[in-house]
């Protein structure tokens, strides 16, 4: 029987709101993931001063972004099953699926499917200002899957020949993510709308990784699309960096992705005019999206 038990240095639980079914817990530490025959995981981890043994079982994959029904999602037993975790008796068999982002633990299940949690800061402030206590939380998140991950496809380029630009999509199975309804803040108000979260590394923000800005994927035609500008933002300088990363939830109950890229260096005339057109294909055109 073999367990994988591994570690994140983190600190102190802030309540927040949840935002996915894979959402877990806040600030964990000491956590271990363990599965078993019945297609059920066990999370144990340690938050708010306490030992918490949480049961999950259901939930696999996603489907399509539809109106007619929510999205995937697992069933969550805080108690543990009621001390059943004690009797759990389960393994966590080596992890040899595809890459993960944010990982704290993965296994393999005795069924072939995948379980995974990662961690990783999803609330930071926007434009590099300094997170609250709640911002700065690093989120526990559970996903559950067989087969291929989604894919994050994000490229580069310049936009008014001036500032850093990123355009792209989201797509799982072929099939674009996301969503139906949203605030307009750009907050998703149904189980299948994703924000992209995208970080700047060494910028006018100050040194390291600090958040640039959230913003949606795009129905566009189920194609799952986004684009982003690096302008400034009121008193906000632009957020130019060396290099870029953008992290976001997977859909229904598959892993969190992450994409990360060297920052495009002065402005590229034939390089633009690349990229622009790609932009114009079928697979990119939005007309949320000024090509420039």
């Amino acid at each position: 029987m073999r367990r994988l038990f591994l570690l994140a240095a983190l600190a102190l639980v802030v309540p927040s709101p949840a935002t996915a079914s894979q959402l877990i817990d806040r600030n964990a530490t000491g956590v271990s993931l363990a599965t078993n025959g019945k297609g059920e995981a066990l999370l144990t981890y340690r938050a708010a001063g306490k030992v918490r043994h949480v049961l999950a079982w259901g939930g696999l994959n996603a489907i399509p972004p539809t109106t007619a029904r929510a999205q995937v999602a697992v069933r969550l037993d805080y108690s543990g099953g009621r001390g059943r975790w004690k009797r759990f008796g389960g393994v966590c068999d080596p992890y040899d699926g595809p890459p993960l982002a944010w990982v704290v633990a993965a296994c393999e299940a005795p069924d072939g499917s995948y379980w995974a949690v990662q961690s990783w800061q999803r609330a930071l402030a926007n434009y590099g200002v300094a997170p609250t206590p709640a911002q700065s939380a690093w989120e526990l998140r559970l996903s559950h899957w067989t087969g291929p991950l989604p894919a994050l496809n994000v490229k580069l380029d310049w936009a008014y020949r001036r500032y850093h630009h990123l355009y792209g999509s989201m797509t799982y199975g072929g099939t674009g993510v996301f969503g139906f309804r949203s605030t307009r803040f750009g907050v998703p108000l149904d189980t299948f709308g994703r924000n992209l979260y995208v970080d700047t590394l060494d910028s006018a923000y100050g040194a390291g990784w600090r958040r640039e800005n959230s913003f949606l994927t795009h129905r566009n035609g189920g194609r799952g699309t986004f684009c982003y500008g690096f302008f400034p933002h009121g008193k906000r300088p632009a957020g130019t960096g060396t290099h870029y990363r953008a992290s976001v939830i997977g859909p229904g109950m598959t892993p969190d992705l992450a994409w990360q890229g060297e920052a495009r260096g002065a402005y590229d005339r034939a390089a633009d005019a690349v990229a622009n057109d790609e932009q114009r294909s079928p697979d990119y055109a939005d007309p949320s999206c000024k090509v420039n």
